[in-house]
């Protein structure tokens, strides 16, 4: 079993930034996969970034590529996303997701485990 925490959530204006946070626990946090997924209101749960075990094979999708970066540091059990230049349409609520697998896929069905979000809202 993992758990997730996620923080850094909040209200911006647009163009501002949030650092967003997840705290594992539980089983070995290097050996996971890690990603951001978001659901904006009346929308489906969407991929956002994803991070290999090391720190490399780094996705994003591309509504957010050049804006939010990636990170994590498996000495803190932690994994972040940077998100720069905010827009209104980046509201949502955020989660990080667990992958025990290496191959990439966005679907979030294909995730192991979940946190259990944090709102961020973007005003234009």
């Amino acid at each position: 079993q993992v758990q997730l925490v996620e923080s850094g959530g909040g209200s911006v204006q647009a163009g501002g930034s949030l650092r967003l946070s997840c705290a594992a626990s539980g089983r070995t946090f290097s050996s996971y996969v890690m990603a951001w997924f978001r659901q904006g209101p009346e929308k489906e749960r969407e991929f956002v970034a994803r991070i290999g075990w090391s720190g490399a094979r780094i996705y994003y999708a591309d509504s957010v590529k050049g804006r939010f970066t990636i990170s994590r540091d498996n000495a803190k059990n932690t994994v972040y996303l940077q998100m720069n230049s905010l827009k209104p349409e980046d509201t949502a609520v955020y989660y990080c997701a667990a992958d025990s697998t290496v191959v990439f896929h966005s679907s979030p069905s294909q995730y192991d485990y979940w946190g259990q979000g944090t709102q961020v809202t973007v005003s234009s």
